[in-house]
């Protein structure tokens, strides 16, 4: 059996969390709205000239401009986008590209509008195990990477019943995440205040680690 393309599922997700909230919702990415984050996607897959300034500070007012421009299209038709993807020259219309740039990406996303929202009960959605483990996977290749600026030493460690762990960052001191493979991958990426896991170590440990800026 073949593994599913998550980031397509979490795209089409998104797209109807979209609709069902409209473009003024909350998001947890700063004090961006649903439009902005909407035209966030679709900037990052269709304007690589804009999209750089992701990552490249002086090149973040370019971006701003661009994807200020978007947000302006009628709601209906961003939320088109977004759910239609990028155009067939773009190289996030590639299988393996969407699968490695877009999986987490959307995952995140979508948890940020529906964390964000009001009626939000701190439910956390039941995934597939074949995603789960995709998610955790991701924590593997990449946990360095995410936590390299961690000042203590990092273990991940499962906790939805399928097992695991991994040290993601050396250090003579450590803490441990605890929680499913989706929580411990939204605190990875900056939502610490939303995601369900436990943190473990040291009272000198944990207060070094918590308090530190992980930002990439």
């Amino acid at each position: 059996m073949s593994t599913p393309n998550w980031a397509q599922h979490e795209r089409k997700a998104i797209a109807d969390e979209f609709a069902l909230v409209g473009p003024d919702a909350p998001t947890l990415c700063g004090d961006w709205t649903t439009r902005d984050l909407a035209a966030h996607l679709i900037v990052r897959e269709t304007r690589p000239d804009a999209a750089v300034g992701i990552v490249v500070k002086r090149l973040a007012g370019w971006g701003e401009r661009v994807q200020d421009g978007v947000a302006k299209r009628p709601w209906p038709k961003l939320i088109e986008q977004v759910r239609n993807g990028p155009p067939l020259l773009s190289a996030f219309s590639l299988p393996g590209v969407d699968r490695a740039a877009n999986t987490a990406e959307y995952f995140v996303h979508h948890e940020d509008v529906r964390r964000a929202g009001r009626d939000w009960d701190g439910n956390t959605r039941t995934l597939d195990p074949m995603f789960s483990e995709t998610l955790w996977t991701m924590l593997n290749s990449r946990g360095a990477l995410l936590f390299r600026r961690a000042p203590v030493g990092v273990l991940l460690k499962r906790s939805d019943g399928r097992g695991g762990q991994v040290s993601v960052h050396p250090g003579s001191d450590r803490v441990t995440i605890v929680g499913p493979a989706q929580e411990i991958l939204l605190y990875a990426f900056g939502r610490k205040d939303h995601a369900h896991v436990r943190i473990d170590g040291s009272p000198k440990a944990l207060d070094t680690f918590t308090s530190a800026d992980l930002s990439l």
